[in-house]
């Protein structure tokens, strides 16, 4: 495998966190859509093509928001939650993901 293959992969792998499990991801996942964590910096061309690397489907659209980091009190301490970047990834007709399993 060529360096530069083994970097590219890396790189997807860094650019992804994790998949989004919530009731409303599992409801997206029937248009055929599926939610991910993803970076700060990451822009929709590299979420595309991370995730069609990594899971081999094809990638229609990728729409990106950033979920503010909500202020918590815990055992009378202040503190916040830090941003986060979601990516909500709509897949070509036939193609699909299934995020309850690992890579």
């Amino acid at each position: 495998m060529s360096p530069s293959k083994i970097f590219a992969d890396a790189r997807h792998y860094d650019l992804i966190v994790a998949p989004v499990i919530t009731e409303k991801a599992t409801a997206a996942s029937e248009q055929n859509k599926v939610i991910f964590k993803v970076r700060k910096d990451a822009t929709k061309p590299q979420i595309k093509a991370a995730v069609e690397k990594l899971f081999d489907v094809k990638v229609e659209a990728v729409n990106t928001l950033v979920r503010k980091g909500k202020k918590k009190l815990f055992r009378g301490v202040r503190g916040a939650q830090s941003d986060v970047k979601q990516a909500v990834v709509t897949l070509a007709e036939g193609h699909s993901i299934d995020v309850t399993t690992g890579l």
